[in-house]
């Protein structure tokens, strides 16, 4: 293990950290907290160690350098509430850096008008106030990132990202940045990373200002079967792989992603993961089919008896 791959390690995990977190209390644009990725859902949302190639725009822009040559990515995902998340991604790795952009448009559906003016009985039947007009809202998240590989275990990377959210009645819109360090120990395929993601801006609204909802990770990750230099046994046709994320949200307390995935020759993928201290989201799993460079994935999130279960499909081209 190089020096230089310890200290230059060190020093961005210590630079991140020094980005400091407030105390917990309420945030804005609460969308950006949701991942478009079901590979990474189904995974339980631990994707600091794990993020690859150009969906890792969305995860630990560190990764973004796995993509060799062009990739793309694209995704659904049915929000609870009738909402609606559509994702597309591209990016393009030459060597030792790559480049990405995505974008995100968040439908939160239409919501019909009502005013007291209208309330009362028309023709005998009662009229709860509504007017015949609706409003509809959304958000929409892009951004550009880019990643380098400074040796062949340390690599970091940067995602810029215009953010706006309409609400009809307000609508705020400001740049923020995810940032991400991953490193190789080159020890049993272990990987270490570390993320910060949605680091901005205070958003007002009226007469009074929150935060964006920045989150730290720190995640581990290692193939406990695989062909690659696993922890337990080498394996030509079967892979399980294990990863871990501690969890620092500026509006909760520390919280927990635990993920696996286990593979078939590199074909079809199983996975299963739980968060831990959330308030209504656990168990997590998935399936993937990959055949060439067309990947296939379907992730669900179970978030409790109260509400309903949220899916998400991608399609895309990868080359990792």
């Amino acid at each position: 293990m190089k020096k230089v791959d310890i200290i230059v390690l060190l020093l961005m995990i210590l630079s991140i950290n020094a980005l400091g977190f407030e105390k917990v209390g309420v945030t804005s644009f609460q969308f950006m907290k949701i991942s478009p990725d079901p590979r990474i859902a189904a995974m339980g949302g631990a994707y600091a160690a794990i993020s690859r190639g150009t969906a890792s725009l969305y995860g630990n822009p560190a990764a973004l350098v796995y993509q060799k040559g062009l990739g793309t990515f694209i995704s659904q995902t049915d929000y609870m509430f009738e909402t609606q998340h559509t994702s597309v991604a591209a990016s393009w790795g030459f060597g030792s850096i790559a480049v990405g952009v995505y974008g995100m448009s968040i439908d939160y559906g239409s919501i019909e008008v009502t005013d007291i003016a209208n309330l009362g009985f028309v023709n005998g039947v009662f009229n709860p106030g509504l007017t015949g007009e609706t409003i509809t809202m959304g958000a929409t998240d892009m951004g550009i990132g880019i990643s380098q590989q400074l040796t062949d275990k340390f690599s970091y990377g940067l995602t810029s990202k215009y953010v706006i959210e309409d609400l009809s009645v307000d609508s705020e819109e400001l740049l923020a940045w995810d940032l991400g360090v991953l490193y190789n120990s080159g020890y049993k395929s272990i990987i270490l990373a570390a993320t910060v993601r949605n680091f901005g801006p205070q958003v007002k609204y009226e007469e009074q200002s929150y935060p964006l909802p920045q989150t730290m990770n720190i995640g581990l990750s290692s193939h406990i079967l695989g062909a690659d230099n696993p922890l337990l046994m080498k394996s030509p046709m079967h892979d399980l792989l294990v990863t871990v994320d501690l969890v620092q949200p500026r509006d909760y307390a520390q919280q927990y992603n635990i993920g696996a995935e286990y593979s078939f020759n590199d074909l079809v993928f199983a996975r299963s993961g739980y968060r831990i201290n959330y308030d209504t989201q656990g168990f997590n799993f998935g399936l993937g089919f990959k055949l060439k460079r067309l990947a296939l994935n379907y992730g669900y999130s179970d978030y409790g008896e109260k509400y309903s279960g949220v899916h998400r499909f991608s399609i895309g081209f990868i080359n990792i």
